[in-house]
């Protein structure tokens, strides 16, 4: 396992538990809960940052159909 992909699964993992935990209180404490909530985005940005686009794999197929009709 890659050493990015295991920052990135302990940045949402850590960030979700803090934001439940921030929620789950009492009294919630805004200031957790926001960086909780933080913590779980950059974990999910960093994670999606790494997923191909399908849209690209279409433009070249489609590309590729049009070069061929002709």
């Amino acid at each position: 396992m890659n050493f990015s992909r295991i920052i990135n699964i302990l940045a949402i993992t850590i960030g979700g538990a803090i934001a439940i935990y921030a929620q789950a209180e009492e009294k919630q404490d805004t200031y957790l809960l926001i960086g909780g909530i933080i913590l779980l985005m950059f974990g999910i940005y960093r994670t999606s940052r790494n997923i191909p686009s399908k849209f690209e794999k279409q433009e070249e197929d489609s590309f590729i159909k049009s070069e061929d009709e002709d």
